[in-house]
């Protein structure tokens, strides 16, 4: 068994913000595959109700700086870094004034559905795989959670599938039950388009809901995840739409699914 390089990315992480069941999930993978001998990085959003003196962020002026475009716009990328307490783990977050500032993370004071989570979204996975090309470190897994990540399998397969940081690196797709029944307005295809993609690869986005990026997300993954947990005709039936020819996976929560994630890595790298 090799140590690789894996890279986590989700929108959440204990102890800096739980919303749902991924940010201790995020918690306690990396640290059982770093006990493991694997090198880990972790890069999640700046959402503004992560308390920045509290847990001590610092901004990384080095890895600042550049802009992300979002369709038509650009916006500043600003990265900074914390460490987990009683834990040799740091994390990294993306951040943006217009994007995470508010004290929210998808859903308002009223509960209504931020109508930009899409270009957040958007914003974050290019920030993401832009951070990564900055520090220069190669992951072997990219390993994503949940539907905000659902663009990095993509990007990895098109803009960035000859960058020497990239080009070896696999992807991993976790779905969980986090939908929500919100229906985006305005181009998504547009705000989403890099370099190398056609529109007909981003075709699922044109029902502009969390299923369109799901199945986005499960198209272009070297491999896809389905907790035992997650129940719902939802994600059942979007699980049943992946690709004939896709590596799927149902892991439950219990006494070994850290080998079983062990395993999967080294099977997908070796």
């Amino acid at each position: 068994m090799s140590q690789y390089k894996i890279l986590y990315v989700a929108n959440e992480i204990n102890p800096f913000l739980q919303t749902t069941e991924v940010a201790d999930f995020v918690r306690a993978l990396p640290q059982a595959m770093q006990e493991r001998g694997m090198e880990i990085r972790i890069l999640v959003p700046r959402f503004g109700l992560i308390n920045e003196r509290k847990n001590r962020l610092h901004e990384v002026v080095r890895l600042s700086g550049i802009n992300i475009a979002v369709g038509d716009e650009e916006k500043p990328l600003i990265i900074k870094v914390a460490s987990i307490p009683n834990a040799k783990l740091q994390v990294y977050f993306i951040d943006n004034e217009d994007y995470f500032h508010r004290k929210s993370v998808f859903f308002d004071k009223e509960e209504k559905f931020h109508e930009d989570n899409d270009e957040r979204a958007i914003f974050f996975c290019k920030g993401v795989l832009e951070t990564v090309k900055k520090l220069g470190w190669a992951p072997d897994i990219v390993h994503c959670n949940d539907w905000m990540t659902s663009f990095i399998p993509l990007y990895l397969k098109t803009t960035y599938k000859n960058d020497p940081i990239f080009k070896n690196a696999k992807s991993i797709y976790n779905i969980y039950g986090n939908s929500f029944d919100h229906k985006f307005e305005g181009n998504l295809i547009n705000k989403a388009m890099m370099m190398d993609i056609d529109e007909s690869m981003l075709d699922h986005l044109r029902t502009a809901d969390f299923e369109g990026f799901v199945k986005l997300g499960m198209e272009y993954a070297d491999a896809v995840i389905k907790s035992k947990e997650e129940a719902g005709d939802i994600i059942d039936n979007l699980i049943s739409a992946a690709p004939k020819d896709k590596k799927v996976e149902t892991i439950q929560k219990d006494d070994n699914y850290l080998d079983s994630y062990y395993n999967l890595y080294n099977e997908l790298v070796g």
